[in-house]
């Protein structure tokens, strides 16, 4: 039995002001100090978000303070958040990089502001912590590119990259997300500024797959990286039954290269929740340093836990190109998402 209750509306959120040339974008270290060890790298973020989006983006007070202070002291990460959403000159935000803690924030967060202050927060991998309590709130927020990764790729931020931040958060009008024409999961090398310049090396674009589904289906985005969701599972800050209901399961997994049996565990979590049986559809990323008989083995963890929780009839998109990949997309969190799998189609409506 469902532990879900079936709300007679599905939840509607609020979208942040888009961001346009001369936004000014909050830079923050919510989860992570590491910026103060590769701060070329974060310089030729900074330059190359200015070069190709023409936002201007301002640290934060706390964010260039280093691991030592900002491990100690979670609170000063969430006065960033704040300050940053009642700032009336900044209009939007973004995650230097990921790591694994922020959840400490949960005490001392204000969540009150979020709503009273809207603006676009984008990030990925940890700052799915922060992307859940945007949709707690009934904020829109972006599952996307963080400023160490993709924002200050090697030889500049790739043209998918970048044409996924313009449909998602510049443009005001319905798109589709497509597969990348190519991609990669190579190292690079943060504290060699000289290879700034030098592109990495990618490979052929392999294309999504359909796992299962005939019908198209239609709901809003909720999810993000699997083992940030597993950390806040059962805390105040995972989302209630109603925001789950309908929605179109986004879910990803971090180079910590979780088995694909664990997912499987995890999805019978969100299946014993009545999670599974709410939901409208599911988009599955590029699983990160699976190799293809591990790949294949993910597959059949989710149709198996489908079948299980009754849910063969769950349209199922994967190998999609967000998350820990690269180039990857921009996911509107909280945004109405239409799936069709006989034409091969995933469109962002709202």
């Amino acid at each position: 039995m469902s532990n879900l209750t079936t709300p007679t509306t599905p939840p509607v959120f609020i979208r942040p002001p888009r961001l346009v040339p001369g936004s000014r974008v909050a830079a923050l270290s919510l989860s992570s100090g590491f910026v103060t060890e590769v701060m070329a790298r974060y310089r030729a973020g900074v330059r190359q978000v200015a070069e190709s989006l023409s936002w201007d983006i301002v640290p934060a007070p706390n964010a260039l303070r280093g691991p030592d202070y900002l491990d100690a002291h979670p609170e000063a990460r969430a006065d960033d958040l704040h300050w940053a959403l009642e700032n009336p000159e900044i209009h939007g935000m973004v995650s230097i990089i990921g790591g694994d803690d922020s959840i400490r924030l949960l005490p001392y967060l204000k969540p009150g502001l979020i709503r009273a202050h809207p603006k676009a927060f984008l990030g990925y991998s940890d700052s799915t912590f922060t992307l859940m309590q945007f949709a707690r709130a009934g904020v829109m927020a972006y599952h996307g590119p963080a400023l160490l990764t993709d924002l200050a790729e090697n030889g500049g931020i790739h043209a998918f990259t970048l044409e996924g931040l313009r449909r998602a958060l510049v443009l005001d009008e319905p798109f589709d997300l497509t597969p990348a024409p190519e991609w990669t999961q190579g190292g690079e090398d943060w504290e060699d500024e000289a290879s700034q310049h030098i592109r990495r090396p990618f490979a052929p674009g392999d294309g999504w797959e359909w796992l299962q589904g005939q019908a198209p289906a239609e709901g809003h985005v909720l999810g993000g990286c699997l083992e940030v969701l597993d950390m806040l599972n059962g805390t105040p800050g995972w989302p209630a039954p109603n925001l789950w209901h309908g929605a179109v399961l986004a879910l990803e997994t971090s180079n910590d290269v979780p088995p694909p049996a664990q997912v499987g565990y995890w999805l019978r979590n969100f299946a014993a929740q009545g999670i599974l049986s709410g939901a409208t559809g599911l988009i599955l990323a590029r699983p990160r340093d699976y190799t293809p008989d591990m790949t294949a083995s993910l597959y059949r963890w989710v149709r198996r836990v489908l079948a299980e929780a009754g849910r063969a009839d769950l349209p199922v998109v994967a190998n999609v190109d967000f998350g820990h990949t690269s180039p990857q997309l921009t996911l509107p969190i909280g945004a109405r998402v239409r799936l069709d799998p006989a034409a091969g189609r995933v469109t962002v409506t709202s």
